[in-house]
């Protein structure tokens, strides 16, 4: 699948926030660009009026060994697109298309076998978003209940702060947010973190400070304005990661999960109907 092309655009995007000025310039360059040209450090340089030492920390500070590493795998991400559609339409296919093969490249496989090992581990798990995080949230808590696991997703400001309180070390604490400045959500981790329990952060940009009370960071793709939900929800990305998750996590003792699950859904269908039954009778 040509589409799904390897490109480390999504991993210099979430290491952005961490870039000096003249960091963010290279960067920008490299996000925006579109064609396969000369990325020797000597032609770059002078086109961006940056030293080639600058080119070497920018590529270091996005986890490469050094700039030639940086350019190997960034010449990777050049492959022909399908221009067919157009319009409305082609905007929202290409928004969805961009957003998922970024997520295909900052999916961690053995980042989220280790969460989802961790959270059939755990007592209870507690899922904090705000705003459409928290519906994302919601949507967590409904799948993975279905499953047997014990979670509860909570978006209201007072509810975070007394949920956090009672979160112990054998709880798992996970924080939804796109941005990484939710006040709330970090708040409800720095407690969580404090009292031992397993932390997650879900969110669109890495910090070196989410290390101090987060024992693992997801990054979700980001585009631009998608918090405010521009053209397309804003909950895909953390969706994707929820999929993933949720994949990873029915692997484990799968046939006992599966058991719950059908059980579950044989229950929800039951009570429709004995619903719908004494819907009829009281009509009658």
């Amino acid at each position: 699948m040509s589409y799904y092309r390897k490109t480390i655009v999504p991993n210099i995007e979430a290491h952005y926030e961490n870039l000096s000025a003249v960091e963010k310039n290279i960067a920008d360059f490299f996000i925006s660009n579109e064609e396969d040209m000369d990325f020797s450090s000597r032609h770059i340089s002078s086109m961006l009026y940056v030293s080639e030492a600058s080119l070497s920390r920018f590529a270091k500070k996005c986890g490469y060994k050094g700039y030639r590493e940086f350019v190997f795998k960034y010449k990777e991400s050049f492959g022909e697109k399908d221009h067919q559609i157009t319009g409305q339409m082609r905007e929202v296919f290409d928004s969805y298309q961009e957003l998922l093969n970024k997520s295909y490249n900052l999916a961690d496989e053995a980042q989220l076998r280790r969460i989802a090992g961790k959270m059939s581990e755990c007592r209870r798990v507690f899922v904090y978003g705000k705003g459409s995080s928290s519906l994302a949230a919601r949507e967590m808590q409904f799948r993975f209940m279905r499953l047997g696991l014990d979670m509860d997703a909570v978006d209201e400001t007072h509810m975070m702060r007394f949920h956090s309180t009672i979160v112990q070390e054998d709880c798992m604490a996970i924080g939804i947010s796109i941005s990484g400045r939710t006040e709330e959500v970090m708040e409800c981790l720095k407690q969580a973190h404090r009292q031992g329990a397993y932390t997650v952060l879900l969110t669109a940009n890495d910090r070196p400070e989410y290390s101090e009370f987060c024992e693992e960071v997801v990054c979700l793709a980001a585009k631009k304005n998608l918090d405010f939900g521009n053209i397309i929800s804003p909950q895909y990305p953390i969706l994707v990661m929820t999929d993933i998750l949720y994949g990873y996590y029915l692997e484990i003792d799968s046939s006992v999960k599966q058991a719950r699950h059908d059980n579950s859904v044989m229950l929800l269908k039951s009570r429709q109907i004995q619903d719908k039954d004494e819907g009829g009778e009281g009509k009658q």
